[in-house]
């Protein structure tokens, strides 16, 4: 995306790949179309056998110190969000494709309509279709029902009750990470993303079966459907937009929600994250600027001496706290190809040098990427669950 060779300004990318799914809203072979993508896993975490007794589970926000607080340590990578939209024209393009299915699959939905989980998992048992909901991101591959439900309430604590979460994903977030940067510089237009999720399995156990018989002993038989269905529902996808190309396409399809990430890093303002939920004066994170390059080792020096001052200075805010030059790190700032740029810093007595507005608040931005695969109009990149 930063090559010379290649004018991406008007290119549509396609992020697909296989998933997991919440039986509450989904089921296996189904395709899902995203606004949100959510890194649900960005969190502390208790081991499951030392969860305090007070609490839902073990993972609990940065800088909080409860399941349901939102992060007071902001990262930057949480949430992002993509042009509704275009969502919803690539899944009604979508619509048109006849998806692939198996008999083991068919057999396996029925396990989950029994009992009193028929009405709750009820989506489950349905034929694949196309559905619009919200990937979750995790590095860590996880089975069963308590996880599940945590990270439901994680995507909805995230986005501000907004956010639904039906897709398991790992890279989503690192790749929407990625390409916000490369937006910045005006190299690409994050306006111009789809999210698509194929379900190649559960993210939980059918009613009376456990976590690990659903991750290592079932045989769901959606694994080759769910790989064969990006390509059935994107086809449709990359023809219509191409058909569509000089009519609606080429000058792009204008987002009416927000688009990007927490900090607000293109413009616009988020409809998620702490400016959102806590007095307006608090405001969102300061949007990345341009300036110096750093390096990694530097700028991880600098994380372990700022852990936890975002959340410090938001609740103080939060708590009626008149400003007063109060000032615990240096402000980390927008994004070069290579590096870390723009910073306000303090002087040994903790008070501002220089600052960029009274909003003062703290970041670390993590790095991540993905395979980019390109075409005419149209660059496509593949995930893994």
């Amino acid at each position: 995306m930063a090559s010379p060779l290649f004018d991406l300004r008007k290119t549509y990318f396609l992020i697909g790949g296989i998933a997991g799914i919440n039986p509450k809203h989904g089921t296996i072979a189904d395709v899902a179309f995203s606004k949100y993508a959510v890194q649900v896993a960005l969190q502390y975490e208790f081991d499951a056998r030392e969860i305090p007794s007070n609490y839902s589970t073990g993972y609990i926000p940065q800088g909080s110190t409860s399941p349901d607080m939102y992060p007071q340590s902001i990262y930057g990578t949480e949430v992002f969000e993509v042009n509704e939209a275009l969502r919803d024209i690539a899944a009604k393009f979508a619509s048109t494709a006849k998806l692939n299915d198996t008999s083991e699959a068919v057999a396996y939905r029925a396990l989950y309509a029994v009992g009193n989980h028929t009405k709750i998992y009820s989506a489950a048992s349905k034929s694949p279709g196309i559905i619009k909901c919200d990937t979750a991101t995790s590095d860590v591959y996880y089975s069963g029902t308590l996880l599940g439900e945590a990270f439901e309430n994680t995507t909805s604590l995230f986005t501000n009750g907004s956010g639904v979460y039906c897709m398991t994903a790992q890279e989503d977030n690192a790749t929407l990470e990625a390409m916000i940067r490369f937006a910045v510089h005006k190299t690409i237009d994050f306006a111009r993303i789809i999210i698509m999720r194929t379900a190649s399995d559960f993210d939980r156990p059918y009613p009376g079966a456990s976590p690990e018989f659903n991750l290592f002993y079932s045989n769901q038989g959606a694994f080759e459907p769910a790989v064969e269905n990006i390509y059935l529902a994107g086809t449709p996808i990359i023809k219509g937009i191409l058909s569509g190309w000089k009519k609606t396409f080429e000058k792009g399809v204008k987002p009416k929600n927000y688009i990007g990430d927490v900090f607000g890093t293109l413009g616009g303002k988020p409809d998620f994250g702490p400016g959102t939920i806590f007095d307006p004066a608090v405001g969102q994170p300061e949007k990345r600027g341009e300036g110096e390059v750093r390096s990694r080792m530097g700028m991880y020096k600098r994380r372990v001496g700022m852990k936890g001052a975002l959340g410090a200075e938001v609740a103080r805010r939060a708590n009626g706290a008149a400003w007063g030059g109060w000032c615990a790190c240096e402000w980390v700032g927008g994004w070069v190809s290579n590096g870390y740029g723009g910073s306000t810093s303090c002087n040994g007595s903790g008070k501002l040098i220089n600052r960029f507005s009274k909003n003062l608040l703290c970041r670390m931005i993590l790095r991540g990427g993905n395979q980019v695969f390109m075409a005419r109009h149209l660059s496509v990149l593949m995930g893994w669950r």
